[in-house]
C-alpha cells in the first residue's frame, strides 16, 4: 500500500478514542437486556451513540462507529455464549474466547449496516434518523436471515415494562423502532435548547406508550369456562452431570418423585422439560407407564429424543393417563452449529458425512409448527427451547392454540444472563400472541406467564421443584398475531426509500 493509501485508510477510520467511546456506549445499550433491565441506562447510551455517528461527515467512519458500537453491545449482551464451552472445559474451553469475539463482531455487522444507512443522510438530523431506521430494520433482518437470530433486539429493553404491551400491535420490531427513534429525536434540533425540547418530547412519547400499556394491563381478565391444571417439573440437572453414568438415573428418579408428589387439586397434565429422559423414545419401554403410575393416571408431556433410521429428533412426546404415547412433536427450528451443521446433508453428497444429520450427526428438523390436542389440557402449541426466540414460529401454527408450552434446557446458557434473556423473550411471545405461556425448564426459570406477559408464578434458577398452576385464559387474537412483521417491514422499507430519495434530490 502506498503512503497516500495508508493516509486515506486512516482518514476513513475514527480515532481510537471515538471507537472506544462507541464500544462503551454499545455496552451501555446492552444494560437494557435481562437480567439488568436498565432501560433508563440503555436509552441515553443509544442516544449518545446515535449523536456520535450523526456528527460524522465521513460515511466509512459512520460504518466503523456502528460496527464497534455493535461489537460492544453484543459482547456485553451475549457474553453467555462462552457458557456451552465450559460444560467440558478441558476439551472445549479454548474455543470460548473465539466464540465470543466472532459472535460480537459478526453480529455487529448489522450495526455497521445501520451506520451505512446513516451515511445516506446529508446532515446530523437525517443521519440520526438514518441510524435509527437502520437499527430497527436490521433487527428485523436478523430475525430471518441465515435462519435468524433475533436475540438481544434493541426493543427487548422494554420487556417487563408496560411499554411491552405495544408488541401486541407492532411485534418486537415496533419496540425496537420506539427505542431507536426516541434516541434519535433530539438530533433533529440544531441548537441545544431545541435538542433538550426534543428529548423531552421523546420522553413524553415513551410515557404515552407506557400509559397505554398500563391501561391494557389494568383491563379485566377473561376467565376459562373450565380450569386447566398443570404441573411443571424442574429437576435441576446440571448439564455437566446430566448424562453421566452415575447421575442420569438419579435425575430420572428425581423427576419420577416430583411427578408423584401430592397435588392440592386434580391435575390435567404433567410436563417434563426438554431432553428430560436419558434414552430414546424408541427405547423408553415402560417409562410412560411408570410416569402414569407415579402421577396417578395424569397425562404427561415429556421432552425426549427419538430416532428414525439414522435421523435423530429433539422431541416432545404426549402420553395419556394409561401411559400410551398419542402425539409427538419434533423441534423444527434448530440451533445452527449447536444442534446441526448448516449444509451438512449437502456436504454428504460430496463424501463429507461427518456433519450430515441424515447420518446421525446432529438433529434433523421436524415438519413444522403444530398444535397438540391434549384432551382436558386443551390445544397446546409446543415450543422446544430456541423456538421461543422466533415470533414467526408461533404464527406458523396451523390453528390457534389455547396456550403455549415451552420445554427447555437452559443449563447450556450459564447462570448470569442467558437463561434470563431466554425467559424474557418467552414473556414477549405471550404478549404478541395474546396467549398464556407455560415453560418447564430443566434448571430454570420454570414459569407461568399470562397472555399479557406477566409472570404469575415461577421457580428460581438452579433449584429443583414442582410448580402446580392453572393455565391463564387467552385473549382475543392480537393485531400482531394476524399480521406478523409485515406492517413494520413496509413502514421501514418506505422509510429507507424516502431516505434514499432525499439523498438523490440533494445530490441533483
Amino acid at each position: 500500500m502506498t503512503q497516500t493509501g495508508r493516509q486515506s485508510g486512516r482518514a476513513a477510520r475514527p480515532d481510537i478514542r471515538r471507537l472506544a467511546l462507541a464500544a462503551l456506549l454499545g455496552a451501555g445499550v446492552a444494560m437494557g437486556q435481562a437480567p439488568w433491565d436498565l432501560w433508563w441506562v440503555a436509552l441515553p447510551a443509544l442516544g449518545v451513540l446515535t449523536a456520535l455517528i450523526a456528527a460524522e461527515r465521513c460515511g466509512p467512519r459512520m460504518v466503523w462507529l456502528g460496527w464497534i458500537g455493535g461489537a460492544g453491545y453484543f459482547a456485553a449482551g451475549l457474553f453467555w455464549i462462552v457458557e456451552p464451552f465450559q460444560i467440558d472445559a478441558a476439551r472445549d474451553g479454548w474455543m470460548a474466547p473465539f466464540a465470543l469475539v466472532f459472535m460480537a463482531f459478526g453480529m455487529a455487522l448489522f450495526w455497521a449496516l445501520a451506520g451505512g444507512v446513516a451515511a445516506l443522510g446529508r446532515g446530523p438530523a437525517t443521519r440520526a434518523i438514518g441510524f435509527a431506521l437502520g437499527l430497527a430494520a436490521t433487527d428485523l433482518l436478523r430475525g430471518y436471515i441465515f435462519t435468524g437470530f433475533p436475540w438481544a433486539l434493541v426493543g427487548h429493553i422494554w420487556i417487563g415494562t408496560p411499554v411491552m404491551q405495544a408488541a401486541a400491535f407492532t411485534g418486537p420490531i415496533g419496540l425496537s423502532a420506539l427505542a431507536t427513534f426516541a434516541a434519535a429525536l433530539p438530533m433533529l434540533g440544531r441548537r441545544p435548547a431545541t435538542r433538550a425540547g426534543l428529548a423531552a418530547l421523546a420522553v413524553l412519547a415513551i410515557g404515552a406508550v407506557w400509559a397505554a400499556g398500563a391501561v391494557r394491563l389494568a383491563a379485566p381478565e377473561p376467565q376459562r369456562d373450565q380450569p386447566i391444571r398443570v404441573r411443571l417439573i424442574q429437576p435441576n440437572a446440571a448439564q455437566a452431570l446430566k448424562w453421566r453414568g452415575d447421575m442420569w438415573r438419579i435425575f430420572l428418579d428425581r423427576q419420577m418423585a416430583q411427578t408423584a408428589e401430592p397435588a392440592a387439586a386434580p391435575l390435567d397434565l404433567v410436563v417434563w422439560p426438554e431432553t428430560a429422559v436419558p434414552f430414546l423414545l424408541d427405547d423408553a419401554g415402560g417409562l410412560f407407564a411408570r410416569i402414569a403410575e407415579a402421577s396417578g393416571g395424569v397425562p404427561a408431556a415429556v421432552g425426549i429424543q427419538r430416532v428414525e433410521g439414522m435421523r435423530y429428533f429433539n422431541s416432545l412426546a404426549a402420553a395419556d393417563g394409561m401411559g400410551e404415547v398419542h402425539a409427538v412433536y419434533d423441534k423444527w427450528h434448530l440451533v445452527p452449529f449447536g444442534e446441526y451443521i448448516p449444509y451438512g446433508d449437502m456436504m454428504a453428497e460430496f463424501g463429507i458425512s461427518a456433519f450430515a444429520a441424515r447420518e446421525g450427526n446432529g438433529y434433523s428438523p421436524g415438519p413444522g409448527a403444530q398444535v397438540m390436542d391434549l384432551g382436558r389440557a386443551g390445544k397446546v402449541l409446543p415450543l422446544i427451547c430456541y423456538e421461543a426466540v422466533f415470533p414467526q414460529d408461533l404464527r406458523a401454527a396451523p390453528e390457534r392454540a389455547d396456550w403455549v408450552l415451552q420445554v427447555t434446557n437452559d443449563a447450556w446458557f450459564g447462570n448470569v444472563a442467558g437463561p434470563y434473556q431466554h425467559y424474557a423473550q418467552a414473556r414477549l411471545r405471550a404478549v404478541e400472541q395474546g396467549l398464556p405461556l407455560l415453560r418447564a425448564a430443566n434448571t430454570g426459570v420454570t414459569a407461568v406467564i399470562d397472555a399479557k406477559g406477566r409472570v404469575l408464578d415461577s421457580l428460581p434458577l438452579n433449584t429443583e421443584g414442582v410448580l402446580d398452576t392453572e393455565v391463564p385464559a387467552a385473549l382475543a387474537p392480537t393485531p400482531y398475531a394476524r399480521t406478523g412483521d409485515l406492517p413494520m417491514a413496509i413502514l421501514l422499507g418506505l422509510g429507507l426509500v424516502a431516505l434514499g430519495a432525499a439523498r438523490r434530490r440533494q445530490s441533483d
